[in-house]
């Protein structure tokens, strides 16, 4: 804890955790729905009530996301970068998890593609309440969106 004159402005060690999925699915594929942020809102809504795409340069997007991990909301602006059909790194520029990190590694494997997830949550004001920073909550709950993921990845083969 850091203690100002003006109260505490606490610090505390935040959520950083990895996660690895098998998807028994081509990795081009895979990486198409993962990274395809635009169509979030559509494919997994329970997730990202809204979308919005502020601006597209190459393998670069700033996007206006309204996600859902849980109990928890995150308004925040963020920024997509890709290295096709093998990296999707995500880096939130803005809201109350600015400096939030999150990347997506896709390997193809015989039985398909394995994707290894590391993430990094920033988190400020009234989202640091230690029920909300459970970290076997936020594992289970992200655990649930790669769930959604995987199944989408599946059906379309």
């Amino acid at each position: 804890m850091i203690y100002t004159l003006d109260g505490v402005a606490s610090k505390i060690l935040l959520p950083k955790f990895s996660l690895e999925k098998i998807i028994h699915a081509k990795r081009k594929d895979v990486f198409s729905i993962f990274s395809n942020f635009e169509q979030h809102e559509q494919l997994i809504p329970q997730f990202f009530p809204s979308i919005r795409i502020r601006s597209v340069r190459g393998e670069t997007a700033v996007v206006e996301e309204h996600f859902k991990l849980g109990e928890i909301e995150f308004l925040l602006m963020s920024k997509h970068v890709s290295k096709p059909f093998v990296l999707h790194e995500v880096f939130v520029i803005g809201g109350k998890s600015k400096g939030s990190y999150i990347r997506q590694e896709f390997i193809e494997i015989p039985d398909g593609t394995k994707i290894l997830i590391d993430v990094d949550l920033k988190l400020m004001g009234i989202m640091k309440i230690p029920k909300l920073l459970d970290r076997s909550k936020l594992i289970e709950n992200y655990s649930k969106l790669l769930d959604e993921l995987t199944t989408l990845c599946e059906k379309s083969v």
